[in-house]
């Protein structure tokens, strides 16, 4: 029977190619989205992946998001903590809300999410959540201290959730990717993306978000039930984390 997955920010992006992803390894694929109403219904109507919408910041809004999912899939067995976004300013001029917004949607999210698939997994004595953080998290960011903090604390979140839930058969593991081709990063202007980002990956190119997939793919099947508490760097060779 063909396992059922969640992935958050579904739709889009690096989450978009999870979702395929999965989805081609035999999955049955919930997509979660937050607002982008015209881009999910093109992503459900060109993959045949079915959307689903609600607030990752709000716990109950994830209790009954994945109990919708549960009555319509079946129970979840493996998620994936993609959703994300950045409100990019220096210490010293970023404001309460930019914080805030970051950390309600970056970290509060993996514990929204997670909690409310937890139980559910120890009981059934099988579970594989993989979070996606950022080389961000692993490094540092100028102007970025909200996101790069909240990236280096899903790795902390990663580890503890894999410690005390190992012996139930669920795996925890993190996917930290450098930069990938997405819309957002290819809107960079050409000179800037040539002289400032390129030169800082050693194998001189951007990923690709479907490079990201296979890593979660990977993480999320059978065969990798002895990998529990990593993180997986994938950027290039930009950042090499011991």
């Amino acid at each position: 029977m063909a396992r059922v997955a969640l992935v958050t920010g579904g739709t889009r992006g690096i989450g978009g190619a999870i979702s395929l992803g999965l989805q081609q390894a035999g999955c049955k694929v919930a997509a979660v989205y937050a607002g982008n109403d015209e881009a999910a219904e093109r992503f459900r109507d060109a993959t045949g992946i079915p959307v689903f919408k609600w607030n990752v910041c709000d716990f109950d809004s994830c209790r009954r998001g994945i109990e919708t999912v549960a009555a319509e899939l079946g129970p979840v067995e493996v998620l994936v903590n993609n959703a994300g976004i950045t409100r990019d300013a220096t210490l010293h001029k970023m404001t309460p809300e930019q914080w805030s917004a970051v950390v309600s949607t970056n970290l509060d999210s993996l514990f929204n999410m997670t909690r409310n698939v937890i139980e559910g997994m120890r009981d059934r004595g099988f579970g594989r959540i993989v979070s996606i953080g950022s080389i961000n998290g692993q490094k540092g960011q100028f102007g970025q201290s909200n996101y790069a903090a909240t990236k280096a604390a899903l790795i902390g979140f990663t580890k503890s959730v894999a410690l005390e839930n190992a012996a139930k058969g669920i795996t925890v593991n993190a996917v930290c990717p450098g930069y990938i081709g997405t819309e957002m990063v290819r809107a960079v202007p050409e000179e800037v993306l040539k002289s400032k980002i390129l030169p800082q990956i050693p194998v001189g190119r951007l990923g690709e978000p479907e490079e990201i997939a296979r890593c979660v793919v990977f993480l999320a099947g059978d065969e990798a039930g002895f990998i529990t508490g990593s993180t997986l760097s994938v950027n290039g060779g930009q950042y090499m984390a011991s």
